[in-house]
Parts: structure tokens; C-alpha cells; sequence
């Protein structure tokens, strides 16, 4: 990926440079960026896509298919395909984690025990063990007093600072139940940490532990006058439900004066809009001296538009990108989610039931278009009930993969299901095995297919029941999968080619972020960097700001 890096983002015009080259590029394929997929075959939305590039793909290998959001191409593909590609991997931010030691002179990442890492996964420890050593070492250089965790969920990040790092710390996120797990678990953990330090005699050292507050941070001032509050109180708070809200409002119509505390705002995949109050926070509030922000869910961002026109909204959020006039939409903004390290690591056998699933999904649109019509005007999600059943399938192909061999096994012995074959015809097996040998093809067609519609049918039935919706007794559902299944192939092929814009679409979002803090000029410092190890993190995209 460096190798093929052609752009710059140090400064606010390099990173305008690498922006309208992204725009540029993306123009062309606005029809697959904006394309819902559930619409693949009503409205045949392979027929966009070039007709050389679909036939070279659809006789494809999954494992192929599964490397094009990566940007990897095969030596057999067309030109044009291969330039689509290395074009879409130039542009996109590169993944590979840097070396911390570089960027931050004298950073140690420490390793969590077993204390303060129990219930984290393997992608959570990671990410907190380095994140907190990042806005450790930046609280440090800026001298600052508290660190804000914004989105702080279950508190892991708060209280690693906390607690290791021994940093005065708020925790702030908009469930209830979020704040009572993070308030208990770290009553646990100060119980560890007091009984060492009864242990080794220092009696007299005082345990920082975490601030928590519930609130949904609608605006920079709430975000900031929560902090502020909270920051002077002692003890512990945690605020929930109607007396939340009220106090939130309160503070946030209230704020303008006061003392003044030194504060990094830090967050851990703060969701959609989330991550763009906290830079925005930071430019706007004298107190906040940096931010370290590493954001997700961007098709939670606001965007603006006719519906929300004046709004201060998530994206664009650069003066830069404002000027171009771009309008992304929620199907490109979901799009922007995609992981290519996800995609290059899934198993060929999950990735083929996620196209099975996909298929299954347009084929339903079919259904509803044919059957029920007024339904569709309705935007319908049938939400997660596709993978419940990739799940009953996939256990299903299992289960009738291992009876297949024993049966197919013990028959070429003569075993077991010979002796019941003849058992049931005098001993006279021969003719009948012939008769199975010589139908075997025709019928094993016939039950692929069979079997199919069988699925099919499932899915259809418990998305209709997911709408409300009763079956009617004139739908045909294996007429419908006869109808789809001749392109049942070209689906892998066209997601694949769709997921592979969402690795460029996510560096267009963030670098407009990047380029709203680097437009305010010399008064603060600002680079994106790729924080964690994308294998275990794929969303490691780390924005860090500091005010000089």
C-alpha cells in the first residue's frame, strides 16, 4: 500500500489536493456508490457496471472477489479493471500501523493485566492499551488536567487512564447502562489497586477513579460544560434518565464563565456525529488543549442537505469540501463502513453465505415487488433475520455434509446402507443401485435446486412475518428463484466491487476532517495516523490535534 502512495495530507493544501483527486475519482461510479443492493435484480443494477469487467468476475474464485476492497488484482483481468483498482488503492489512506515510537518520542504502550483487561477482547485490549498510552502521552505534553472519554461505553479506556495512568478522568455516554457497568467494575478495580497498595505500605496514596455521566452530547457546549462540571465535583456521578437531561440543558443554556481546567477530549469509535462534536469542541472551547479521535458509524453522520439545511452537521465538515458542493448520501456513507481487512480475512465459506444472504435479500425485493407492491414505498428492512438463518444453513450444510460422507463412505464398502437396500428389495440390490447410479446426476441437480427454493422460501416467509405481512396463496417462490438464479453469480462480483469504494470514501470523510482542523492555521498541530493493527482493528484511523 505505501508503495503506491502518491499523496500527502502534512498540509491544508496537500490534504485539498488528496480530496479533489477522491472526488474526481468517485464521480464515474456515483451508480454503484449509491446503489442498494437489495435492488440487484429489480433493477438489474449489473447492467451499470462494465460488461467486460462483470463477465471476467462472475466465473471468479470467492477468494479472488474477496481481495478486491484491498485493491489486489489478477493478471487476467482487463486493463481496465486493474486501473479502476491500483487508482482506488492510491487514494486510499494507508492501513498499515505506524511505528508509535516515531510519532510520539518516548511512548510506552504498557500491557494491560489481567485486572483491568477482564472482559475485554483481543481487538478491545489492543485498542485501549494503545490509545490510552497515546492520550496519556499527549495529557502530559499539554499539561492537561482531566481527560474527557467521549462515548466511553463500558469505561475500559476511562479506566485504564485512570487507574494505570492516573489521570483524572470523565466518562461520557449516552446509556444508562453503559454508566452503571463502568461505575462497578471500577469499584472492582479500585478494590485491587487498595489492597497493593495496602500491600506495599502506601496507605496514604489516593486511587483516581473514572467520572461518569449519561447524556446523549448534543452540541460543543454541553460537551464542554458537562466536562467542566462534573471535573470540579468530588466523589463519583452518575447521571441518568429525566434529571439528566434536565441538568444537561441547563448547563448547556448556563455556560460562559467559570474556572478554567486544561482538557483532552479522547475518543475510542465514538459514533457518527460523535467524533465531530469533539473536534469541533476543540477548535470552539479555550479550555480543551488536544484531542485524540478515532471515529466509526459513519452512516450515523449528519450530511448536509435540503432536509437539514443550516444545521451544523457531520459531514463535510471543511470549508474545503463545503466548496465543492458534495453530497455523499446515506448508501455512500454506509459504504464508507466497509472493511477491506475484514474482507481479505473472512473464509471463503462465510463470505460465499454472505453473498448467498445478499441474493437472497434481492430475490425477497422480487417478492415484494411482484406481491406486494404498496410495501416498498416503505423503504422495508427486515432487519437480522437473514443471519439467523445463514447461521440454521450453515449448520444444516454441515450437518448433511457429514452424513453424505458416512453414507456415501459405507456404501462404496458395502456396508451398512448396501445390506438396507437389499434388506428391502429380497437381496436383489444391483438393479437398484444401478437405477441410483445411473439418476444420480439429474437428481442431485434437482435436490441443489430443491434444497434452494427450500431456503429460499424460509427467508421469504420470516421476512414477510419481520413486515407484518401474511403469504399469499398464489406466491410462487421457486418461480421467482428460477427467475433470479441465471445471475445469481454476478452478485459476489458487483459487492465486491461496491465495498472496494468504501476504503476511499472512509479516507474522503476523514480527511475532511483532518483539513477542518488544519484550516484554522498555525495555532494548532494536526495528522491522522493509522493507530492500531489493522488485523485486529480494521478501524484504526487515528486523528490527533494539539493546540501550540
Amino acid at each position: 500500500m505505501a508503495g503506491t502512495r502518491k499523496y500527502s495530507c502534512e498540509t491544508a493544501s496537500q490534504t485539498l489536493e488528496w480530496i479533489d483527486a477522491i472526488i474526481h475519482f468517485i464521480k464515474p461510479y456515483t451508480f454503484l456508490m449509491n446503489a442498494h443492493v437489495v435492488n440487484f435484480f429489480t433493477d438489474r443494477l449489473w447492467e451499470a457496471v462494465d460488461k467486460e469487467w462483470m463477465d471476467c468476475l462472475r466465473g471468479e474464485p470467492v477468494e479472488n472477489l474477496l481481495l478486491i476492497p484491498c485493491g489486489e488484482v489478477q493478471d487476467h483481468w482487463p486493463a481496465s479493471l486493474k486501473n479502476f483498482l491500483h487508482n482506488l488503492r492510491s487514494l486510499v489512506f494507508p492501513r498499515e500501523q505506524v511505528d508509535l515510537q516515531k510519532i510520539f518520542p518516548g511512548l510506552t504502550v504498557a500491557s494491560l493485566g489481567s485486572v483491568l483487561s477482564q472482559g475485554m477482547n483481543v481487538k478491545k485490549k489492543h485498542e485501549v492499551e494503545i490509545l490510552s498510552a497515546i492520550t496519556s502521552f499527549i495529557a502530559k505534553r499539554v499539561e492537561a488536567k482531566t481527560v474527557v472519554d467521549v462515548g466511553a461505553g463500558q469505561g475500559y479506556l476511562a479506566q485504564v487512564l485512570s487507574f494505570q495512568y492516573q489521570h483524572s478522568v470523565v466518562a461520557i455516554d449516552a446509556c444508562s447502562h453503559h454508566g452503571s457497568v463502568t461505575n462497578a467494575r471500577a469499584e472492582r478495580i479500585k478494590k485491587h489497586y487498595a489492597a497493593q497498595l495496602r500491600r506495599s505500605g502506601s496507605v496514604n496514596t489516593s486511587l483516581l477513579v473514572p467520572k461518569t455521566v449519561t447524556c446523549r452530547v448534543l452540541s460543543t457546549n454541553m460537551l464542554k460544560a458537562l466536562s467542566d462540571t462534573l471535573v470540579r465535583e468530588d466523589g463519583q456521578t452518575n447521571l441518568t434518565g429525566e434529571e439528566n437531561e434536565e441538568l444537561c440543558v441547563k448547563i448547556d443554556s448556563s455556560y460562559g464563565g467559570g474556572k478554567e481546567d486544561s482538557l483532552v477530549l479522547a475518543g475510542l469509535h465514538a459514533c457518527g456525529d460523535l467524533s465531530v462534536t469533539m473536534l469541533k469542541t476543540f477548535v470552539e472551547c479555550v479550555e480543551v488543549k488536544a484531542v485524540v479521535s478515532i471515529g466509526c458509524c459513519y452512516n450515523l453522520l449528519s450530511e448536509e442537505g435540503v432536509d437539514n439545511a443550516g444545521m451544523q452537521c457531520g459531514f463535510p465538515m471543511s470549508n474545503g469540501v463545503k466548496s465543492e458542493g458534495l453530497s455523499l448520501g446515506k448508501c455512500a456513507r454506509d459504504l464508507a463502513c466497509q472493511s477491506a481487512e475484514r474482507w481479505r480475512s473472512l473464509e471463503k465459506d462465510d463470505a460465499s453465505h454472505n453473498f448467498e444472504l445478499h441474493l437472497f435479500r434481492a430475490a425477497f425485493q422480487m417478492v415484494l415487488s411482484k406481491y406486494y407492491p404498496e410495501v416498498l414505498k416503505t423503504s422495508p428492512s427486515i432487519g437480522r433475520q437473514g443471519k439467523a438463518l445463514r447461521r440454521q444453513q450453515r449448520r444444516r450444510t454441515l450437518e448433511s455434509s457429514v452424513n453424505s460422507s458416512i453414507l456415501l463412505q459405507r456404501d462404496c464398502e458395502g456396508g451398512p446402507l448396501v445390506r438396507q437396500i437389499e434388506a428391502g428389495t429380497g437381496g436383489k440390490s444391483g438393479p437398484v443401485l444401478a437405477k441410483l447410479a445411473g439418476q444420480g446426476g439429474a437428481r442431485c441437480e434437482d435436490t441443489s435446486f430443491r434444497d434452494k427454493c427450500l431456503h429460499f422460501e424460509k427467508f421469504n416467509l420470516s421476512g414477510l412475518n419481520r413486515l407484518g405481512l401474511k403469504p399469499l396463496q398464489d406466491i410462487n417462490f421457486c418461480s421467482i428463484w428460477r427467475e433470479t438464479e441465471p445471475f445469481a453469480e454476478l452478485i459476489g462480483p458487483y459487492w465486491s466491487l461496491r465495498a472496494g469504494l468504501g476504503a476511499v470514501l472512509e479516507t474522503l470523510i476523514l480527511l475532511d476532517r483532518l483539513l477542518f482542523l488544519q484550516e484554522k492555521g498555525s495555532s494548532l498541530e494536526a495528522f491522522m495516523l493509522p493507530a492500531f493493527d489493522p488485523s485486529l482493528s480494521p478501524r484504526n484511523l487515528a486523528i490527533v490535534a494539539v493546540k501550540i
